[in-house]
This record gives C-alpha cells, structure tokens and sequence, in this order.
C-alpha cells in the first residue's frame, strides 16, 4: 500500500494486487471519512482491511478486464455498497452494475466529487475518474503509453479518448494508471507529441510506447 495522494482534504491510497500487479485505489474523503474504492484486482481480505475506519460510498470499475475484477465478486458482498461502471462493459462484469455511470457523470463522496470521463479504446466502456488535479486513469493511459488496443480501430479510438478527453486537462494533472506508477499530464502530453511526428502504419495497434513505436 502507497499513500500517493493526500491533502487536508483527500488521500488516495493504491495497492498494487494479484498476478499481474493491477492497482486497485482507494479514495478517502478525510473530512467525512467517505471512500470509494476504484477497481477489485484480488485479495477481498486485504482491501477491506484497508477500508477500515471509512465509510465505502461505491465501487467504481474502470473496465471490465479479468485482471480488475477478480475480487469484485466477494467485495460486492461483503461490502454491500453501489457497484458503478459503464453500460458497455457490463455484460462482462462478474457483478451486474448497480449504477451505469456516464460521460460527464458526478459522483458525490463525502466533500469529494469525482467527474466520470468515457475513455473507450482498451475496452468500449473503459472510464477514467478526475478528482481536481487527479486522475485514476485505468488502462487507458500509462506512464509512457496508452493503454492495449486490440485492432487498428481501437487504437484510433483509444488515442482519440487520450488528445480529446485527457489531454485536455491541466499539465499538472496527476496521472494514476491501473498497472505501474504514476505519470504527469505534460509529460505524457510531451512525449505522444514525439509519437504522433513519426510515421506509421495505418493498421498500428497493440502495446505501443510513445517513445519507442
């Protein structure tokens, strides 16, 4: 567990779980002591522990990938608390959602309020969540990359939900992704300009790093 966030009003705490080190976050409101949790990788024992001495509003899925549900199951009971993520990835969703969340979408925790942004591109329902200058990005974005894509048409759609929903936002905007470490906007910003100045095949897609494809 890592502390990344924390101010007199907000702390977001991320662990890193299961096979493949997905991150799971939680979202503290510290004035209410109201809490989300943003995805459910593995070990229910281990985010319920960390959960202790808040009060858990929702659980909020960035999309519905294997490797961030695998513990959705077993918290959405034990919990008992609103399960929330877009209509489009639902079918796939171990749970069916409580709350379909869309583009624009405000969700009240505590003091808090967390701005649902519709990033499709690694899934069709892929959501990223925006607290001021925080981003829990999921698999859209990464620390020198976008997410997976599958096709050369999600890969047109991913780096079209990156220049027209993300990189829009300040350059301080932090950038906390659902696998690795943390990024900075402007960083990101700077480095897909190196990207987008090469020339590349049109049929592109896959694990493509800024810098390097």
């Amino acid at each position: 567990m890592t502390v990344v966030v924390k101010d007199d009003s907000l702390q977001i705490e991320r662990l890193s779980l299961g096979p493949f080190g997905t991150n799971a976050y939680i979202v503290t409101c510290l004035k209410t002591k109201a809490s989300v949790l943003v995805d459910a990788p593995a070990e229910a024992d281990t985010l319920i522990n960390k959960l202790e001495g808040t009060e858990i509003s929702y659980i909020l899925m960035t999309h519905n990938h294997m490797d961030h549900t695998g513990a959705l199951k077993e918290l959405h009971s034990r919990l008992g608390v609103p399960l929330a993520a877009h209509e489009a990835d639902a079918a796939d969703l171990p749970v069916k959602p409580d709350v379909y969340l869309n583009d624009g979408d405000t969700l009240s925790v505590g003091d808090l309020t967390i701005e649902v942004i519709h990033t499709p591109g690694h899934t069709p329902g892929c959501l990223c969540f925006r607290l001021g200058t925080c981003l829990l990005s999921g698999d859209t974005i990464f620390a020198g990359g976008p997410g997976k894509s599958w096709s050369p048409a999600g890969f047109q759609q991913i780096i079209e939900s990156i220049t027209m929903k993300i990189f829009t936002l300040p350059d301080d905007t932090q950038i906390f992704p659902g696998h690795g470490d943390s990024s900075v906007l402007k960083k990101e910003r700077n480095e897909y300009a190196v990207f987008a100045s090469k020339t590349h095949k049109p049929d592109l897609y896959g694990d493509i790093v800024w810098l390097t494809s």
